[in-house]
């Protein structure tokens, strides 16, 4: 087995290696003058099975980028398999055709994968389920429930609580948490007048003198979350927490969320994380790289990965 990163998010690549023992293949992804992407690796990987680990994160384009330059590089090296492995796989909400005359972009980023030379994908959290489907071979898509769960245990042990899904699309993954928590479930029904800008309308559910936790795939502007938070504090909550599996972090969002009620904001290391984001006083973030590197393993071993999950 061999590993090999991108540029996109270092720190979790050497992270998986440490806990898989297993060095960082040598290799150098870098840029020409004119910023094209140039991938040269400087191991033997004939015959071997090799993850690449890169987030299509900000900047998207290059990342993703780098990754089919990397995968073409693999194949044309010989590598018996390579496995991308996308922590945050960036254009997933893009996946249907919001009007008319617009893109099913996570369809097309799925099409360039598998045409770049990738045997299999392994990704966490995608923002609609159906992606999987987009893809012509064989797609694991982790959860991060497990970790969210374990952290939550630790915090607020004995604590009243309520898990809170921002919109109704999110209920099923705030359910899952929710009966691993044997907590009970609130709704935040919410209008949206145009892309970017949310309006809370209701709150489907009990959280009066109650610790809620807002249970979200990506947190892009923090408007939805921030918004659901005053809410939830208007409507007579104890205290809110937001717990992310993707922290995009775009335009004002790190501002937003220091001076919203929420107590914590709770985010992955799929996507590297800015300054702005590591000195924000209520934005923390826990570590996916055991429950990737487990993956990994078992991917490698030909052992189960969804019994990760039961």
């Amino acid at each position: 087995m061999k590993i090999l990163t991108g540029n996109s998010n270092r720190p979790l690549a050497e992270a998986i290696s440490a806990y898989l023992a297993a060095p960082l293949t040598n290799a150098s992804v870098r840029r020409f003058s004119d910023m094209e992407v140039f991938v040269e690796i400087h191991e033997n990987v004939r015959g071997e099975d090799v993850f690449i680990i890169q987030s299509t994160s900000f900047p998207a384009n290059d990342n993703l980028m780098e990754l089919l330059v990397t995968l073409d590089a693999l194949k044309r090296a010989s590598a018996r398999r390579a496995t991308a492995v996308i922590p945050y796989y960036g254009y997933a909400r893009q996946d249907r055709k919001s009007g008319g005359r617009t893109p099913i972009s996570a369809k097309l980023v799925a099409n360039m994968i598998t045409a770049a030379g990738a045997d299999r994908v392994l990704t966490l959290d995608l923002h609609a389920g159906q992606i999987q489907g987009f893809f012509d071979i064989p797609t694991d898509n982790l959860y991060a429930a497990p970790v969210f769960v374990k952290d939550i245990k630790e915090r607020y042990d004995g604590e009243e609580l309520v898990m809170v899904s921002p919109d109704v699309g999110g209920v099923l993954r705030a359910r899952a948490v929710a009966r691993r928590l044997d907590a009970d479930l609130a709704i935040i029904d919410k209008r949206r007048e145009r892309a970017g800008v949310s309006e809370v309308m209701n709150i489907i559910g009990d959280v009066e003198g109650r610790r809620c936790i807002l249970i979200d795939d990506i947190v892009d502007s923090a408007g939805t979350l921030c918004n659901a938070a005053e809410a939830l504090m208007d409507r007579g909550a104890k205290s809110v927490a937001a717990y992310v599996s993707h922290g995009v972090f775009s335009g004002g969002a790190v501002a937003r969320v220091t001076a919203s009620p929420m107590e914590v904001m709770v985010t992955t290391d799929s996507i590297l994380a800015t300054e702005a984001v590591r000195v924000a006083k209520n934005i923390r973030q826990i570590s996916i790289a055991p429950l990737i590197a487990e993956a990994i393993r078992r991917i490698s071993e030909e052992r189960s990965v969804s019994s990760l999950f039961s």
